[in-house]
C-alpha cells in the first residue's frame, strides 16, 4: 500500500517537483498551498507523514502544526527558508519531527522523509514493558506515553524514540551514534547537532530545571544517560 504524504507549500514549482519525485517513488501525494487547505486535507486523507512549509499565505505554518498536533501524532517535516536556530527550536517545540532548510537536495530530503515514516510507523513491543517513574515524570514504555505531575506530555515520534532508547538503557551511557542510528537511520550517525536540539526540547518538557538536568544527562562528546 502506498504511503500517504501531504505536502504543504505555496511555491507552485516546489510543490510540483515534490509531487513528481514522490509519486515516482510510490508515495500517494496530496498537495495544499494554504494552511486552511492543509488542515482540511489532513482531516480528509489522514496522511502518514506531512511536509509543511512555514511561510504560508494565510496561516503561519506553526499555527497549522499546532492544529495538527491537536488530534494527530503524524510525523511532520518542516520546510523553511528560515535558518535561525530559534525558528528551528520553535518548530520542534510546536511538534515538528524534522526541519529541512531551503534550498535542499532531493535525495537528502527523501532520506529524511523515509526516516520520519519509519519513526511514525514503529509498533510497540509485544513483550510487557515497564512503567518507569522518575519522580518528576513517568514513562510508560508499553503505552508509549509520558506524564508529568499527572498531566499527559506530548512528545513527537522523534522525541519519543530518543527518550525510549535512553529509558530502556537506564543508567547506561548510550552513544551519540547509537541513538542517531536507532532513531534516524545509518545515514545520520554524524549528525550530532540533531541530538543537542532534541535533548534540549525533551528537557524543557520533562526536567524541573532544563539547564541543570537531573534525569537526561549529557556525557560530553560521548552520548547521553537516563537516571531516575
Amino acid at each position: 500500500m502506498n504511503i500517504r504524504v501531504l505536502v504543504v507549500d505555496d511555491e507552485p514549482q516546489l510543490l510540483r517537483a515534490l509531487r513528481i519525485n514522490l509519486n515516482a517513488r510510490g508515495f500517494a501525494v496530496t498537495t495544499a498551498a494554504t494552511g486552511a487547505d492543509a488542515l482540511a486535507a489532513a482531516s480528509r486523507t489522514n496522511p502518514q507523514v506531512v511536509v509543511l512549509d512555514l511561510g504560508l499565505p494565510d496561516i503561519d505554518g506553526l499555527t497549522v502544526l499546532e492544529g495538527l498536533r491537536g488530534w494527530t501524532n503524524v510525523p511532520v517535516i518542516v520546510l523553511s527558508a528560515r535558518t535561525d536556530a530559534a525558528d528551528k527550536v520553535a518548530a520542534l517545540d510546536a511538534g515538528a519531527d524534522d526541519y529541512v532548510t531551503k534550498p535542499f537536495g532531493m535525495e537528502e530530503f527523501l532520506a529524511r522523509l523515509r526516516a520520519a515514516v519509519r519513526r511514525g510507523s514503529s509498533t510497540p513491543e509485544k513483550l510487557e514493558s515497564p512503567v518507569v517513574d522518575a519522580g518528576m515524570f513517568v514513562v510508560d514504555l508499553s503505552a508509549k506515553s509520558v506524564t508529568r505531575d499527572g498531566e499527559s506530555v506530548h512528545l513527537t515520534p522523534t522525541e519519543w524514540g530518543i527518550l525510549e532508547i535512553l529509558v530502556r538503557n537506564e543508567g547506561k551511557l548510550v552513544g551519540q551514534r547509537e541513538i542517531l542510528h536507532a532513531v534516524w537511520g545509518p545515514t545520520y550517525v554524524t549528525q550530532t547537532n540533531y541530538l543537542r536540539v532534541y535533548l534540549a526540547s525533551l528537557r524543557r518538557k520533562l526536567e524541573d530545571d532544563p539547564s541543570r538536568p537531573k534525569h537526561l544527562l549529557t556525557e560530553a562528546g560521548m552520548g547521553y544517560r537516563f537516571v531516575r
